[in-house]
């Protein structure tokens, strides 16, 4: 029997997973709508392109949907699975593709600012996802991870399966590589010194 589609808001992810692998298929709806945005802005952040961002994060909510039979509630949390599995897919990418240019990444548009506003926040993001290229790519994804993603520390190690220590060296080294790299620009991106 399927619970209705608004009773299962609450549930947890893991719990979501595990009615999915049951046959009932409103959970992986509700699933896939919680878990899409979090898996795509972490592909894209990783990978800078919106297209592969899209296919990454296809290929991990079918990886989430292949071990649905198999998993087992309580002993990892469905998003540390996940962001692992992104973090993987990305890396396999980047290693397969060096050389981006970052002017030719589309951003994604939003039409619910201004075009002054549109054209400041691209210039952010393109400035941002410049110095995060730049970074070694463990760097990268600690940071994304720590700082973009909001995750703790804990959880990143879990996800890039190291220590915690090791997270936050590579934060920190990451954190101070991105401010070298953007120092100089603050007033170009609309940041005022006050």
């Amino acid at each position: 029997m399927q619970m209705p589609l608004d009773a299962q808001v609450d549930i947890p992810d893991d719990a979501l997973l595990v009615l999915y692998a049951n046959g009932d298929q409103s959970a992986a709806r509700i699933l896939t709508l919680r878990l899409t945005p979090k898996v795509f802005g972490h592909a894209f952040r990783m990978l800078g392109d919106r297209a592969e961002a899209e296919d990454v994060t296809q290929d991990a909510l079918i990886r989430l949907w292949k071990i649905a039979p198999e998993w087992r509630q309580g002993e990892a949390k469905v998003t540390t699975w996940l962001y692992r599995v992104v973090a993987n897919l990305c890396t396999d990418r980047l290693r397969k593709v060096r050389g981006v240019d970052i002017d030719s990444i589309p951003e994604p548009e939003d039409d619910s600012t201004g075009p002054a506003e549109t054209l400041q926040d691209k210039a952010r993001v393109d400035a941002l996802q410049a110095a995060l290229n730049e970074l070694p790519e463990r760097q990268r994804q600690a940071v994304v991870l720590r700082h973009i993603e909001g995750l703790g520390n804990p959880e990143i190690s879990e996800i890039m399966d190291i220590g915690v220590e090791a997270v936050e060296s590579l934060t920190a080294r990451g954190k101070r590589a991105l401010t070298k790299a953007l120092a100089g620009r603050r007033a170009e991106l609309g940041y005022s010194d006050d």
